[in-house]
């Protein structure tokens, strides 16, 4: 929860001072309504992420099972730019949050804010030092920043308390203030349901939350397929998390709406970006003040950490399977170097300005809480739960709505975000066409049938294989590519020839399990095989073939006609195209050993 609660707990760094911004002295009310938005909309949707997704693919796993084909890899590439929008952002945002926390306490050295720039560098770097030290060490650190952090948060809510408490008139003049600008209740309702969408940030904990799952301890009882006590221990984190930050937000809310100035929050104010922080030197004096700052700079640091953790948990589990990364992309300390260049890449170009990350950050935390509202809506359709279909739907559509008043409001925040999702998918189809020609199988396996033929087949001869499209299994066929089999081999041998078949399951899927079938045909031997790529699943076959007969198998393919960038556009999206080079080509890459190498033959 603390690793999580590093991102969610630390907006109250500035989250008190952006509300107060958008809604003036309705604060509280617009804060109430993020609240109520937050418990009943937000915490019952990623509960039921969690039950749906328990390894921590989140909301983008669930909507990757409703579209098939390249459709899904595409939403997931687009979602994954919005993830990476939100998580990387989190990281520069936070840290230039708490590089402007330093510089405007009153014992920093004169001239440090004119080098707030490279003092978020050095922030980020350390974030990226902590992650490449070790993940244990990071949570060690979160549980130690939020509990200090809650802590000093308490004592200035509850000085804060006593000064009201002790002033009354405080809350008369906020009344006189909020009441002069909107005569009725309601009025002030829907002014704060107008304005909410600015404080979306309060949000911000649940998708890394789900994202975390993996270091949730589980039951002993727990399997791989149903981990019940990870997904109930989850729920517990969200709820607990939910409920401290919703209480939180409210006291903070009131506290800097009743006792700071309104014009000490705009651009230049003492409260600007530091509300809480401004009560602290105002009512507890310098000293704790200045403890409190650390405290604040420390967990707006390390709240990188939960969306740091987001990033090394969802990107090894989509785009080195989809082929779209290197395999070094699973490992985690080559990414951490790849995030954190990021981060001082965006760092360097926004010169470590809070409020012109704040859009982007805001963008691509809606999206994925949409996303999830969505997903959710749509499982619980499929399951017939036609009460959960509505109340999800309704809790879509308010997601809509605030992330469509965010994007007028803001749109350079999903400027920013389309650049993350253009530049995921240009690297994505690079790599993707870069490992075109890998064997791309996790492994080959024969059932009975297959090894009784292709053992015959082995005591005949030379091991020979003739790949033929499975499209037309008549007796006719067959007949025809024996006849030019042996035209080609000069042997009218009947047992030494095994037909190979290959059925394209999904062509945008990358890697896969090949389970080779054996059947008999109107007196063929025939293996069959289902793959994404027809010309790297019979290479896979024809190794795996080399690999348990000892045997190298000679393979005879028939040319097919067409345009040669046709049939490559073909074999990248369908996964056919011309299969005879480049099952070759696919060999060649495997087996640097030309004497090892399956033989191809093609006329």
């Amino acid at each position: 929860m603390c690793l999580t609660g590093v991102d969610y707990f630390s907006t109250l760094g500035y989250q008190p001072g952006i509300a107060a911004l958008a809604a003036g002295p309705l604060s509280p009310v617009a804060t109430l309504v993020l609240i109520a938005l937050t418990l009943f909309g937000a915490l019952p949707v990623y509960r039921r992420v969690a039950a749906d997704s328990p390894r921590g693919e989140g909301s983008i796993a669930m909507l990757e099972r409703l579209l098939p084909w390249w459709a899904g890899k595409l939403l997931v590439l687009v979602l994954l730019g919005f993830a990476a929008t939100d998580f990387i952002i989190t990281i520069t945002m936070s840290a230039a949050d708490a590089t402007a926390h330093l510089v405007h306490n009153p014992l920093a050295p004169a001239g440090a804010a004119g080098s707030r720039v490279w003092i978020t560098l050095v922030m980020v770097g350390a974030l990226g030092a902590v992650f490449l030290k070790g993940f244990r060490e990071a949570i060690g650190i979160a549980v130690a920043l939020v509990a200090v952090f809650l802590s000093l948060n308490l004592v200035v809510l509850v000085t804060a308390a006593w000064h009201v408490a002790a002033r009354p008139v405080v809350v008369e003049d906020w009344w006189a203030a909020a009441t002069t600008q909107h005569s009725s209740v309601l009025g002030m309702i829907g002014v704060a349901l107008l304005v909410f969408p600015k404080l979306a940030l309060g949000m911000s904990g649940f998708e890394t939350g789900v994202a975390v799952m993996p270091q949730v301890r589980g039951d002993a009882s727990d399997t791989e397929a149903h981990p019940a006590g990870r997904i109930r221990n989850t729920r517990r984190l969200l709820r607990t998390a939910a409920l401290i930050m919703s209480g939180f937000l409210l006291l903070s809310s009131l506290a800097t709406t009743l006792l700071i100035p309104a014009h000490e929050f705009q651009r230049g104010g003492q409260a600007n970006g530091r509300a809480l922080a401004y009560l602290a030197h105002r009512y507890l004096g310098g000293a704790f003040g200045t403890v409190y700052d650390a405290a604040t700079i420390a967990i707006l640091w390390f709240a990188g950490a939960s969306a740091l953790a987001g990033l090394l948990n969802l990107v090894p589990r989509y785009l080195p399977r989809y082929g779209m990364a290197p395999d070094w992309a699973r490992a985690v300390r080559p990414l951490v170097l790849v995030f954190m260049t990021i981060a001082m890449i965006i760092t360097v170009l926004f010169q470590a300005d809070v409020d012109a990350q704040g859009g982007a950050y805001a963008t691509g935390v809606l999206v994925l809480m949409l996303a999830g509202a969505f997903a959710v809506t749509i499982a619980a359709r499929a399951k017939g739960r036609h009460a959960a279909t509505v109340g999800f739907g309704l809790i879509t559509a308010v997601f809509g709505y605030t992330l469509a008043t965010n994007v007028v409001e803001r749109p350079d925040g999903i400027k920013i975000a389309s650049m993350f999702i253009l530049g995921i998918l240009i690297t994505s189809f690079a790599s993707r066409v870069h490992r075109a020609f890998e064997l791309r199988s996790t492994r080959v396996t024969f059932d009975a049938t297959a090894t009784t033929l292709i053992d015959r087949a082995v005591a005949a001869g030379p091991l020979r294989i003739i790949a033929h499209e499975p499209q037309r299994r008549d007796a006719a066929e067959y007949r025809d590519k024996r006849n030019g089999f042996r035209e080609e081999t000069a042997t009218s041998a009947a047992d030494d020839r095994l037909f190979l078949e290959v059925t394209v399951s999904d062509s945008s899927d990358f890697t896969t399990d090949l389970d080779v079938t054996g059947e008999k045909r109107y007196g063929n031997a025939i293996l069959t095989v289902r793959g994404p790529v027809v010309a790297n699943t019979i290479a896979a076959v024809l190794m795996a073939l080399r690999d348990r007969t000892g045997q190298i198998p000679h393979a005879y393919f028939n040319w097919t006609e067409g345009h040669p960038l046709g049939h490559l556009l073909r074999f990248l999206i369908f996964g056919d195209g011309e299969v005879a080079p480049v099952t070759r080509e696919v060999l060649r890459r495997a087996e640097p050993d030309p004497e090892q190498r399956p033989r191809i033959h093609a006329s």
